[in-house]
């Protein structure tokens, strides 16, 4: 972890976030034939993100089938991607649930060493209102020895964030940044006009980062990274550098993946990508199923078609 001798929590969190910038790989996480986790994979994944340009690492995401994985599991993923990255990237951690009280158990029990950030994604299926949110988080911040990325991510959670909630939060000196995958550019007005300019706005939603990183986001955390880093770090970094031109080029590029790689859910699609790079294979738990011969098909033909293959 990078420490800052700073004159307040305000300036230690905005160094921090600081970190968190550009392209953030949401890693996904290899299997073997038994399904137990490939490592050696992972190693080769991490090791191709970070030479390919991304930022920083996200480990035991969404996209990391955390929902699959054991205490265990998530445990030695985080002391892998520690012990195996090459160019020191910050880490991100994701650790959020819908039992609060397990949450918190969760923190008592990890090890922070090398964890930039935690991120934690909004509740699902308990469906609590905003006040919930608002205390699940809030008790998520003050439990946190690392600060904490906000995830909302409504069409798998049902419940969203919704934005007076996040200006609510965003007041907590330990909660330093958003991970919007809400798809909504209304959205994303909204909050990019309302938050501290020191809150890190991220794009969770591939598709939109050239438009959202106009109205002040400040990168994302990428699904597609995994197996198209450098283009998608040049992509992300034109548009912060004001470069809307070539960014707008790049994002076109990659228009026709953000329906083939959810057509039978992430990490399906992307899994595929990686093994079609020669990178892992596309095994995933149960109840996920690995991408059919046809998704397959469409998304070789795809990396065809806009060089990437």
């Amino acid at each position: 972890m990078t420490y800052f001798a700073a004159s307040s929590s305000t300036e230690a969190a905005f160094f921090m976030s600081n970190n968190l910038r550009g392209v953030g790989a949401a890693l996904i996480t290899p299997f073997n034939e038994d399904l137990s986790i490939n490592f050696e994979s992972l190693a080769k994944l991490i090791k191709y993100v970070s030479e390919e340009g991304c930022d920083y690492l996200v480990v035991n995401g969404t996209t990391g089938e955390s929902a699959t994985t054991t205490s265990k599991e998530k445990d030695e993923l985080l002391a892998f991607a520690k012990a195996n990255n090459p160019k020191g990237l910050p880490i991100v951690y994701g650790l959020g649930g819908n039992n609060t009280a397990e949450v918190l158990r969760r923190i008592r029990e990890t090890d922070f060493d090398g964890v930039e950030a935690i991120l934690s994604v909004c509740p699902y299926y308990n469906k609590p209102s905003q006040a919930g949110l608002k205390a699940h988080f809030d008790a998520i911040a003050d439990a946190s020895p690392v600060p904490v990325i906000l995830y909302n991510v409504p069409g798998r959670t049902v419940t969203a964030i919704h934005p007076d909630t996040t200006v609510a939060l965003a007041a907590h000196p330990n909660i330093i940044a958003l991970k919007d995958a809400s798809t909504s550019m209304d959205q994303a007005i909204d909050l990019s006009k309302r938050l501290p300019e020191n809150f890190l706005l991220l794009s969770g939603d591939d598709n939109l980062v050239t438009p959202q990183i106009s109205l002040g986001y400040q990168g994302v955390i990428s699904v597609i990274a995994n197996g198209f880093p450098k283009e998608f770090h040049e992509m992300t970094w034109a548009a912060m550098n004001g470069d809307f031109k070539t960014a707008a080029v790049l994002q076109r590029r990659f228009h026709i993946f953000d329906d083939l790689l959810y057509r039978e859910s992430n990490p399906v699609g992307i899994k595929k990508v990686c093994e079609i790079r020669g990178i892992s294979h596309a095994r995933v738990r149960l109840p996920l199923v690995e991408a059919s011969e046809k998704l397959g098909g469409l998304l070789e033909e795809a990396m065809k078609a806009e060089g990437f293959l």
